[in-house]
């Protein structure tokens, strides 16, 4: 039997349990979870894969069109069923078990860009995704071992197929008011979509980071120290700043503060947002991979009660190098400016760069917990033509992106999103994308 076969049948055994599986039991048991995801996902690069045509030569994909990105396309089931143990003395574990499957209906030629399986394997795999052991008072937080978490930098980024997951250990402390302060160390990243290893497989951080292979190589197996405190008066205010610190490679600094309030029958929040990354340690002894900018953003986001809501944003780009090698590193997202699918990638570079937002969204009210949210989102990329270039050396100034996406669900029980986005960019050809995933959670 091959080995493909055996994970096959292993991702299909995790496809029945995760349909059998309940967690009606108490608060304080042994109980089962499980999170059942379905999706199409469909990339159009105007760019085909290497194929033979009618006459039987073979036609290979264009390298420098849409910087070498081919049309992929792809039908994939993702079951994971996670195991809680019961609360004792403050202390818990929880572990769950993960993997990807196309059951071999997909075409290899088109997986290039689906980011679904190892982008260069592409076949169906199982992953132990956690295995923790947690101790949390009111006051105190401790973890240890694999967790999908969720940080401003480093994010399981848990809305695409599969979630990011980390070997990692932290403390939380929430002994002052309104305050939460970390400290910790991820050591290692599994998750294709974010990580510049396999995905497939826990990688060190340096490994699964976006840096060059001389970097990583000379950087070894080495991970990231983080530091934080979280200030939310819960009414008003909220202020974060968090630390990362990846050894050998480069230190993240990240702050953000957020003034909520209501005018009439509009919730509104303004933000500001600052970002600075810059080379360390033996990364920045070399030139291979220069990383010193910083990200400058503003927002101002609102909701009415009559189920329509808004979100615009902006963000200036510092001119410096290293955007290519740190943007959407890890799984951290928390720009105000991006697409809804596409972000960084389609452009040459976004080295002193503008990006504006737009978006406005409406709820419809439907059962219970479920809704449906429909929303457009536009996105202008102001592009340096001085940075950016394609391929072909044909410089670029502008990015344009025209995003639509329909959520049906609620908290459990059955959730749809179908997203679609339309991209336009200097002297390159149009692309588009589309996601439908439909998700099961109990």
């Amino acid at each position: 039997m091959s080995s493909n076969t055996q994970r096959g049948l292993v991702v299909s055994t995790l496809l029945l349990l995760s349909v059998v599986a309940t967690a009606k039991e108490s608060s304080n048991s042994w109980k089962f979870g499980s999170d059942l995801r379905v999706g199409y996902v469909k990339y159009n690069y105007q760019n085909a894969p290497r194929y033979i045509d009618g006459n039987g030569d073979i036609i290979p994909s264009n390298p420098t069109i849409s910087r070498g990105h081919t049309d992929s396309h792809g039908l994939y089931v993702v079951p994971k069923i996670s195991l809680f143990s019961p609360i004792y003395n403050h202390c818990m574990f929880k572990v769950t078990l993960a993997g990807a499957t196309d059951f071999g209906i997909n075409d290899e030629k088109y997986e290039k860009r689906n980011f679904v399986f190892d982008p260069n394997e592409r076949k169906s795999f199982v992953l132990l995704q956690e295995a923790y052991v947690k101790y949390e008072t009111k006051e105190h937080k401790v973890l240890i071992g694999r967790e999908e978490i969720v940080t401003p930098m480093i994010d399981s980024d848990d809305w695409y197929m599969l979630a990011n997951s980390f070997e990692l250990a932290y403390y939380k402390n929430s002994f002052f008011k309104d305050t939460d302060i970390y400290g910790g160390y991820f050591a290692k990243m599994a998750g294709v979509w974010d990580s510049g290893a396999n995905g497939t497989e826990f990688h060190a951080m340096s490994d699964a980071s976006f840096v060059g292979q001389e970097d990583k190589k000379r950087a070894g197996a080495k991970g990231i120290y983080f530091g934080a405190i979280e200030y939310n008066d819960a009414q008003h205010h909220a202020l974060k700043v968090w630390e990362y610190y990846a050894v050998d490679l480069y230190n993240t600094l990240f702050m953000q503060y957020d003034y909520r309030n209501s005018y009439k029958t509009m919730q509104y929040d303004f933000g500001l947002q600052f970002i600075n990354f810059a080379g360390v340690g033996k990364l920045a002894d070399h030139d291979t991979t220069p990383i010193n900018y910083s990200l400058y953003s503003a927002k101002f986001d609102g909701s009415f009660d009559n189920g329509i809501d808004f979100a615009t944003g902006m963000s200036k780009f510092g001119d410096g190098a290293g955007t290519g090698a740190t943007l959407g590193a890890f799984g951290g997202y928390p720009y105000f400016a991006n697409g809804m699918i596409f972000h960084f990638f389609e452009a040459g570079s976004l080295r002193n760069a503008a990006s504006y937002k737009g978006q406005l969204a409406y709820n419809f009210k439907m059962f219970g917990s479920h809704k449906i949210r429909a929303a457009y989102r536009y996105t202008y990329y102001d592009l340096d033509p001085n940075y950016s270039f394609t391929l072909e050396n044909r410089s670029q100034s502008k990015m344009i992106l025209n995003g639509l996406q329909v959520v049906f669900g609620g908290e459990k029980g059955a959730n749809f999103t179908a997203t679609y986005e339309h991209v336009r960019v200097d002297n390159e050809p149009n692309t588009y994308s589309l996601r439908l995933i439909g998700r099961y959670s109990f």
